[in-house]
């Protein structure tokens, strides 16, 4: 009996060590915050309704883009346990090239006389330079690599995405460059009783067909099985007559492809390019991956949602009420806050990583 009793004390003691004490007040301060700001703004009535309306669209909207890219890390990690920091600047890169084809086309009148027809020409011009980028840094950077510690392909996917910053600088230079506007894309529209701009019906829409159509495709086709097998164990896989290469060659291809998309997206929403545009977006994307759970598809895509209205809708609900005088300028800090709130609480996410709980 006095063996049990000095089991459970000695339990009972590991459970409220010092560090247990600290990171409980850390979630309560957290909490007593969040609280208390959004409490005072919403008591203040200084936003109205129809503005708090748009701060959610306007965060299911950026969250989406988030999301897409969040994808192609999500991908990447569940089949080589990497994290692809050259990702954002796979983005830029769409976008880049996109901007040249959508100046042509505008500079030849398609633009606006033919305008779905040069839509579609400016996502397929961005979706083939972000995904044959992915495949030649796969096979030249990374493919090597592929046995050796894992802080190695990190490092070099961290050169990778300085190489592609510096490449595209000293090409095209550092000066924003201004996407034309679509007059299709201009305007609002009435949904749901929610005044919508027309590109965030875009982008909401597209993300969500994105999402079921690669969710479908891992889940139910043979490719996307082989994608599983492989991210559950690579040489068993390979046994089982799985052509790994080409595997881990079609995943870092998909996570192209959903990086060229959200390019133009990003870039119709936010009509500016230079070469440092995928820094923060793809910072904002890994975050989101995080937040979500690392590996899991439907993760990435609710991290992003997630990130997308912490970062449009906390600033001005918690720090408003708090006194601070432009909330809307801190909303980064409030975006890497969350990531390391969940690094700290929940390193598996919201859903948790998909092959963590596999194994489990």
């Amino acid at each position: 009996m006095a063996a049990v009793r000095q089991q459970i004390s000695e339990r009972f003691g590991e459970g409220i060590s010092p560090f247990s004490v600290l990171l409980w007040l850390i979630r309560i301060a957290v909490v007593v915050i969040v609280l208390w700001g959004s409490i005072a703004t919403l008591r203040s009535e200084v936003y109205s309704l129809s503005q708090w309306k748009d701060l959610m669209v306007s965060g299911l909207s950026q969250g989406s883009i988030y999301g897409l890219i969040a994808l192609g890390y999500t991908m990447v990690y569940g089949v080589l346990r990497f994290i692809n920091f050259a990702h954002g600047e796979i983005f830029m890169s769409g976008a880049m090239i996109g901007f040249f084809v959508a100046t042509w086309l505008d500079d030849a009148g398609i633009w606006t006389s033919a305008s779905a027809f040069a839509l579609l020409l400016v996502f397929l011009a961005s979706i083939f330079t972000a995904a044959g980028i992915t495949l030649v840094l796969e096979r030249v950077a990374y493919r090597p690599l592929r046995g050796a510690p894992r802080l190695v392909p990190l490092i070099t996917s961290i050169g990778a995405s300085f190489f592609l910053q510096y490449t595209f600088l000293g090409l095209f230079g550092g000066a924003q460059k201004a996407y034309p506007r679509m007059p299709m894309l201009q305007g609002k529209v009435s949904l749901l009783g929610f005044n919508v701009n027309r590109i965030q019906v875009v982008v909401l829409v597209t993300a969500v067909v994105m999402m079921v159509l690669l969710y479908y495709f891992v889940e139910r086709t043979k490719t996307g099985k082989s994608i599983r097998a492989v991210s559950e164990d690579s040489e068993i896989a390979a046994l089982m007559g799985i052509d790994v290469n080409r595997v881990i060659v079609t995943t870092f291809a998909i996570g192209g492809i959903m990086a060229g998309i959200a390019a133009v997206l990003y870039i119709m929403t936010f009509n500016q390019v230079s070469p440092f545009t995928g820094f923060t977006p793809g910072i904002k994307a890994f975050t989101a991956a995080v937040l979500g759970g690392i590996g899991n598809i439907v993760g990435a895509m609710l991290g992003g949602l997630v990130l997308g209205l912490v970062e449009s809708l906390g600033p001005i609900l918690v720090l408003s009420g708090l006194g601070i005088p432009s909330p809307h300028q801190l909303k980064d800090v409030v975006a890497f806050t969350v990531l390391v709130l969940v690094l700290i609480f929940r390193p598996t996410g919201i859903l948790g990583e998909r092959l963590a709980e596999e194994k489990a």
